[in-house]
């Protein structure tokens, strides 16, 4: 994710101190859940995050989810929509709880029985007839509505644009459009059916699988993803637009969604996403998923976005004349760049959330020193001079600061940006180039499709290193300040002089 800043004459402060469109969520949210029966003491859950704690549930892994949402083209509307999960019972449940609020439930069955629901916090609490018992399956289907107007103290995860909607979940919004387990520790296999009046095309995360008229008019779409996928990566745009379609390296299908009106327009953008691919594979490997590409949405939102298969870009971003080539082309790579790191390797909890954006600020940074002659040592100099101040307001960057009550997005901070990437050029420093880009192909071939941890990215850096980082890594991600670069003995944190 990422926050579209002023821009200087010579090159951003920082790149982004993000906002997400998706997230400010209060428990006491003013949407409804219909309750089937009277409340119940049931009690929302959590999987036990330190910085969310009620996100996610325990007792059950979800393998796929397959939502249908029908809409009816106005966007200030509910959408109708099923939604199917198909999980394994980890843990002896009497309730299955899922992370929903914002919208209507109609009906719930677990298991093809008709089941009670009861709303509470954020929560959506299921009771099946009977308990379910670890190795059982769940299949749970709810019939609702996807709200995507936002509520006056919490906005939706979808993103009403110009001529339709698109989502925005990170980092804990996706259960204001579906229910899900809603922490990307339970990456599940997508399908997404969207149903759209006639002149409005529907795309999503994933491949094409179907596509049907009906006889009043409306279209449905299928997609299905390759892969598995956190539950705030997931896309879904509807709209009035093209969808442009070309090649990537090793045939890897590119489609971008765009404006129709506006697809010359944004043509000189477009075609260059092949060869971003290209660059970030020399640096770290075959791209992890089935197609790339990017949407841009005629909406302002202040960011973009990195989910999975298909960035969300606000159409601004390429229009605005003050924001220079190089400066859009890194911005375009930084999104690029999470689909490695932070979507096909995703974060075990968010208090993990540097390997993301410090990673992708890294390449974005890096992008900018090849193709523009920026140098990234003067970049990382200056991240430097203000690491001090970054980790004294949200923390050091494996141990952030909790969002601050009422503002969850608070947690995307500098010091995960450019505070982040300042640890790996400080890593780069210590291995040298040679084994530090052997570390980053080795962690993305590694936890592909995964969850990993800074523990797990430490002990890898060990065994690259040939001795133990754990001093290093203590100092550099846990430290109230921030220790001497290496090779860089006069390097100084602080404000520079006359500032």
């Amino acid at each position: 994710m990422l926050l579209t800043p002023r821009i200087t004459a010579q090159r951003p402060k920082a790149l982004r101190t993000p906002r997400i469109a998706a997230a400010l969520i209060a428990a006491t949210a003013s949407a409804a859940l219909v309750a089937a029966s009277a409340p119940s003491p049931a009690a929302p859950l959590g999987i036990g995050d330190p910085l969310f704690p009620h996100l996610g549930n325990p007792g059950y892994d979800v393998d796929s989810y397959d939502i249908a949402f029908t809409y009816g083209g106005d966007n200030r509307k509910p959408l109708d929509a099923v939604t199917k999960i198909d999980a394994r019972v980890t843990s002896p449940l009497e309730r299955v709880n899922l992370d929903f609020t914002h919208s209507k439930v109609r009906s719930v069955e677990v298991n093809g029985e008709t089941a009670r629901f009861d709303s509470t916090g954020e929560d959506l609490v299921l009771t099946p007839s009977a308990p379910v018992a670890p190795g059982e399956r769940l299949r749970i289907t709810v019939r609702h509505t996807s709200d995507p107007v936002s509520a006056k103290d919490a906005q939706s995860g979808w993103l009403r644009t110009r001529d339709g909607l698109a989502m925005a979940n990170q980092a804990d919004a996706a259960h204001l459009v579906f229910p899900c387990n809603d922490h990307p520790a339970d990456k599940a296999a997508f399908t997404f059916r969207v149903t759209a009046p006639k002149g409005l095309t529907a795309v999503a995360n994933g491949l094409p699988v179907a596509k049907a008229r009906r006889a009043d008019g409306t279209t449905t779409w299928a997609y299905r993803t390759h892969h598995p996928m956190a539950t705030e990566l997931a896309q879904v745009s509807i709209g009035r637009s093209t969808v442009v379609h070309r090649k990537g390296p090793h045939g890897l299908p590119v489609r971008d969604v765009v404006p129709t009106k506006d697809r010359k327009l944004l043509e000189r953008w477009l075609k260059k996403t092949p060869g971003q691919i290209d660059w970030m594979e020399k640096k770290v490997g075959r791209y992890p998923f089935e197609t790339y590409g990017i949407l841009v949405a005629d909406v302002r939102t202040g960011f973009e976005l990195e989910t999975q298969t298909l960035s969300l870009f606000e159409k601004e971003l390429f229009t605005r004349p003050e924001y220079p080539e190089w400066y859009v082309d890194a911005i375009m790579v930084h999104e690029l760049a999470h689909q490695w790191f932070g979507d096909s390797v995703s974060p075990r909890t968010w208090s993990d959330l540097w390997l993301n954006e410090g990673h992708a600020t890294w390449y974005e940074a890096l992008f900018a020193e090849e193709k523009t002659n920026r140098p990234i040592k003067d970049r990382m100099r200056a991240a430097y001079s203000r690491s001090d101040g970054w980790r004294a307001a949200g923390g050091p960057p494996a141990k952030p600061k909790e969002p601050a009550p009422g503002q969850k997005t608070s947690l995307f901070r500098p010091v995960v940006y450019d505070g982040s990437a300042l640890v790996l050029y400080a890593l780069r420093q210590e291995l040298g180039r040679r084994a530090f880009e052997h570390l980053e192909r080795q962690w993305v071939h590694i936890h592909r499709d995964g969850n990993a941890t800074t523990a797990d990215f430490v002990r890898l850096a060990s065994e690259v290193a040939g001795r133990d980082l754990g001093g290093f890594f203590d100092a550099w991600l846990y430290g109230p300040k921030t220790p001497p670069m290496p090779g860089h003995p006069d390097w100084r944190t602080g404000a520079p002089k006359g500032k």
